[in-house]
C-alpha cells in the first residue's frame, strides 16, 4: 500500500495522545503519580487531547472529499471507522468532565477505557481487511494498543519529570509498555514474513499448473497499481526495520534504564522523540509492507 503521511500522522500523534490519556486516568485510579495536582493533570490531560486532535485533523486529509466527513458517523452497525468516529467525539466531552471532576474515579476509568476502545477500532479498520494479510492478523490490534500505551507511557515520564511528580513505578510502567512494544512489533515481523498469503493460482483457482499473467491490459499505471501495488526494494524494508526498533524502542530503553546516564529530563525527553520516530518508521512500515490481493490480477504471484 502506498504510506500516505497524513494517515501515518494520525495513527502516531493519535495513538501516542489516547496512551498519555490513558496512563494518566490509572495515574488517579493507582498510586502511579500520586501527588499529582487537579492543575498537572489538566496540563498533562490538554497535551494528550492535542496529540489526539493534531491526529484526528491530519486523517481528514486523506478524503478525497473532506466536506463528507459527517458520512463516516453514519454505519457504526457495520464500520470500525465510523465505530472510531463516533467514540473519538464522545472522547471529548468526556476528558472534559474528567478534568472539571478532578479526576473523580469513575470517570477516570472510562476514560481509561474509552482510550483503549478508540485505539482498538483504528487499529480493526486495517485488521478486518481480509484483503491484505498483513494487517487482517490479531497482531494488528495488539501492535496498535501496545505503541500507543509505549508513546503514552513515554511522554508521561517526560511530563511528570518537569512537574515534579515523577516516580519509579511510571519509570518501571514506561520501560515495560516499550518492551511489550517490541515484542509484539518482532512477532508482527516474523509472522507477515510466512509465505501463507493467497497467490495468483488460488485466487484463479488453478492449481495444477504455475500461473503468468501475459498482458495486464493497460499501457500505464492506474489508480490500482500505484496505491495497492506500492512497492520497496527489499534492502530499504530491511533497513527500515532495524531502525524502527533500534531507534524506536532499544535506544529509549538503554536511555530509561541508565545505561546511558542517570535517566533525567534530558534523558527522557530524547527517549520520547527517538521512540515517536521510530514508530512513524514501523508505521511507514505498516502501510509500505502490505499486499493488496488486487496485486494477483496486475501480475504479481503471491501476497
Amino acid at each position: 500500500m502506498n504510506p500516505a503521511p497524513s494517515v501515518i500522522i494520525f495513527t502516531v500523534t493519535a495513538g501516542a495522545g489516547y496512551g498519555l490519556l490513558f496512563w494518566l486516568a490509572l495515574s488517579r485510579l493507582g498510586a502511579l503519580a500520586p501527588a499529582i495536582t487537579n492543575g498537572q493533570l489538566i496540563v498533562a490531560g490538554f497535551i494528550g487531547l492535542v496529540l489526539v486532535t493534531i491526529g484526528l485533523l491530519s486523517s481528514t486529509l486523506h478524503l478525497a472529499n473532506p466536506k463528507n466527513a459527517w458520512r463516516s458517523f453514519m454505519r457504526f452497525r457495520t464500520s470500525w471507522l465510523s465505530r472510531e468516529a463516533v467514540f473519538a467525539v464522545l472522547f471529548y466531552p468526556l476528558v472534559l468532565l474528567w478534568f472539571v471532576s478532578g479526576g473523580n474515579s469513575f470517570l477516570s476509568l472510562l476514560v481509561a477505557l474509552m482510550a483503549i476502545v478508540v485505539l482498538v477500532c483504528t487499529a480493526m479498520i486495517y485488521a478486518s481487511l481480509k484483503t491484505i494479510r498483513q494487517w487482517n492478523n490479531a497482531l494488528t490490534p495488539v501492535n496498535f494498543v501496545l505503541l500507543g500505551l509505549a508513546a503514552g507511557a513515554a511522554i508521561l515520564t517526560l511530563i511528570t519529570l518537569i512537574q515534579g511528580v515523577y516516580t519509579p513505578r511510571i519509570l518501571a510502567l514506561t520501560v515495560a509498555a516499550i518492551a511489550a512494544a517490541a515484542f509484539s512489533k518482532l512477532l508482527y515481523f516474523s509472522w507477515i514474513g510466512q509465505p501463507s498469503g493467497p497467490t495468483i493460482n488460488t485466487a484463479l483457482g488453478f492449481t495444477r499448473a504455475t500461473v503468468k499473467l501475459l498482458d495486464v491490459g493497460h499501457a500505464s499505471d492506474t489508480f490500482l497499481t500505484k496505491e495497492f501495488g506500492y512497492e520497496v526494494a527489499r534492502a530499504k524494508i530491511l533497513w527500515a526495520r532495524v531502525i524502527a526498533i533500534v531507534v524506536g524502542f532499544v535506544v529509549p530503553l538503554m536511555l530509561l534504564t541508565g545505561l546511558l546516564g542517570s535517566p533525567g529530563v534530558v534523558h527522557a525527553a530524547l527517549a520520547s522523540i527517538l521512540l515517536m520516530a521510530g514508530i512513524f518508521v514501523e508505521r511507514w512500515l505498516f502501510f509500505a509492507e502490505a499486499r493488496h490481493v488486487v496485486n494477483l490480477y496486475h501480475g504479481k504471484q503471491s501476497t
